[in-house]
C-alpha cells in the first residue's frame, strides 16, 4: 500500500541539534545594531558583552551571587577552562552518558592524569548509577545528553553539603530545562544550542564555592591563556563584566543579544520551558504510535525533552544489523532533506543508526507535527525502496 503525501510542510524545516534554528521571527535585521567595526573594547561593544551577562542573569534565572562570563572556543571552551583551572585539589567522579561528556573523561584521565579519579560511561540511552557517586570529589557531568537524548531529572541526587565541586555541562539544557543552581557551582553551554545562537563563545557561570577554588588553589600544571580564570590567587573579574580573553565576533554578539531579548519577550524561562515540553509532547506522542520508531533512552525518567533521539526498531530493518540500519535511516534522512522537509536529523556521527530531532525552544511545535507525518512517509517510501530491492 503506497502512503500518502502529507498535505502540510513545516514551515521552518530547520532541526539541527546545533546550531539549533533561529528563534521564530529572527532575520538579519535583527542585527542591523551591531557595532560592527569596532573593537570588543570599546565602550559600545564591552556595554553588549555586559548586557549579553546581565540578560543571561535574568532569563536564566541565575544566582546573584553566581558569576557568569563569555568564554571562546564555545561549551568546549568553557568546560576546558573549569577543568584546567579548578581540578586536582581532591578527587574526582567524572560521569558521561554521550559524546561530549566522554572527552571530559579522556581529558581528566588521559591529559590531566590526576591520580585520584573514578570515570564511568554509560551506553547510549542509559545513565549511570547517580547513588554511587561521591561528592567528597569534584564531580563533572552533562545535564543534558545532546547524543544520545538522555538527562538528568533534577540535582537531588547531589547532597546540599558536598565537599567537592559539580561542574555541569549544560549546553543543551540551559534555557530548556530546570537548572537546580543551589546544586550546580559551575555550569556551562553554548550561545547555538536552546536559543538558537551562532557558535564560537561559551558561557561559564560559576557559584560562590566555585569562586572560592579559583582564588584558594592553584593547580600544579601550567594554564594555558585561554582557559585562564584567575592570577594571583584572584579571579580576573573582567571575564565576568564582559571583558572577554580573546576577540568575539561582535556579529554573533547581536545575534545572542537578539536571542534573550525575544526569550524575554516571551515570558523568560518559563516559556521557554513550555515550548520545549510542548515539542517533546508532539514527539512523544508520535513515537508512542509509532510502531517502527523508539526513543535510544528507554526510560522516560532520563529521557531528554530537547534533544530526541531515536531509533529505528522495525525487525525488516534491524534483522540486517548496523550497517543496514545506517542506511535505511540515510534513505530517510537524504529524502527529507532532499525535499527540503527537514534539515541535520541524522544520529550523531559516534550514536547507533538514527534520527536526532531537536525539539528546543526556537521550534515550534507545529512544525514537528507537521514533520511527523513526513517522517511517517519518508518511513514507507524508504522501506518499499528496500524491498524492491530485496526483489
Amino acid at each position: 500500500m503506497q502512503a500518502t503525501i502529507p498535505a502540510v510542510k513545516p514551515a521552518r524545516p530547520y532541526f539541527s541539534c546545533g546550531p539549533a534554528s533561529k528563534r521564530p521571527g529572527w532575520s538579519f535585521e535583527n542585527l542591523q545594531n551591531a557595532a560592527l567595526g569596532r573593537s570588543h573594547r570599546s565602550a559600545v561593544n564591552r556595554a553588549k558583552l555586559k548586557l549579553a551577562i546581565d540578560l543571561t542573569r535574568e532569563v536564566l534565572e541565575v544566582p546573584a551571587d553566581y558569576r557568569i562570563g563569555i568564554i571562546p572556543g564555545s561549551d568546549t571552551g568553557a568546560v576546558e577552562a573549569a577543568l584546567w583551572s579548578m581540578l586536582g585539589q581532591r578527587g574526582v567522579d567524572v560521569i558521561a552518558w554521550e559524546a561530549f561528556s566522554e572527552h571530559w573523561v579522556i581529558d581528566v584521565v588521559e591529559q590531566l592524569r590526576l591520580p585520584n579519579v573514578r570515570a564511568t560511561v554509560a551506553d547510549y540511552g542509559e545513565i549511570v548509577d547517580l547513588s554511587s557517586l561521591n561528592f567528597d570529589n569534584d564531580v563533572i557531568f552533562a545535564w543534558n545528553g545532546t547524543t544520545s537524548g538522555v538527562c538528568v531529572q533534577n540535582g537531588d541526587f547531589i547532597p546540599a553539603d558536598r565537599k567537592g565541586l559539580t561542574i555541569c555541562d549544560a549546553t543543551s539544557a540551559a534555557f530548556g530545562q530546570k537548572l537546580d543552581w543551589d546544586k550546580l557551582d559551575v555550569v556551562t553551554y553554548s550561545w547555538q544550542k536552546v536559543l538558537g545562537g551562532e557558535a564560537g563563545q561559551g558561557m561559564l557561570i560559576l557559584s560562590p564555592r566555585a569562586v572560592e577554588r579559583l582564588e584558594t588553589y592553584t593547580p600544579a600544571w601550567p594554564i594555558p591563556k585561554l582557559f585562564r580564570l584567575a592570577e594571583k590567587g584572584r579571579l580576573i573579574e573582567a571575564i565576568f563584566e564582559g571583558e572577554t580573553i580573546n576577540t568575539p565576533s561582535m556579529m554573533c554578539v547581536e545575534d545572542y543579544l537578539d536571542a534573550l531579548s525575544w526569550a524575554k519577550s516571551i515570558g523568560g524561562l518559563d516559556a521557554l520551558m513550555a515550548r520545549v515540553e510542548a515539542n517533546d509532547r508532539v514527539m512523544s506522542d508520535w513515537v508512542e504510535r509509532t510502531p517502527w520508531v523508539a526513543f535510544l533512552a528507554k526510560d522516560p525518567a532520563i529521557r531528554s525533552t530537547t534533544a530526541a533521539c531515536l531509533k529505528i526498531i522495525d525487525p525488516a530493518v534491524t534483522s540486517g544489523g548496523k550497517q543496514a540500519e545506517a542506511a535505511f535511516a540515510a534513505e530517510i534522512v537524504n529524502f527529507l532533506e532532499a525535499e527540503g522537509l527537514a534539515f541535520d536529523v541524522n544520529s550523531y556521527r559516534d550514536a547507533p543508526p538514527g534520527l536526532r530531532i531537536w525539539c528546543g525552544a526556537t521550534v515550534d511545535a507545529a512544525d514537528l507535527e507537521a514533520l511527523t507525518h513526513w517522517l511517517d512517509y519518508a518511513y514507507e517510501r524508504a522501506k518499499a525502496m528496500l524491498f524492491a530491492e530485496a526483489a
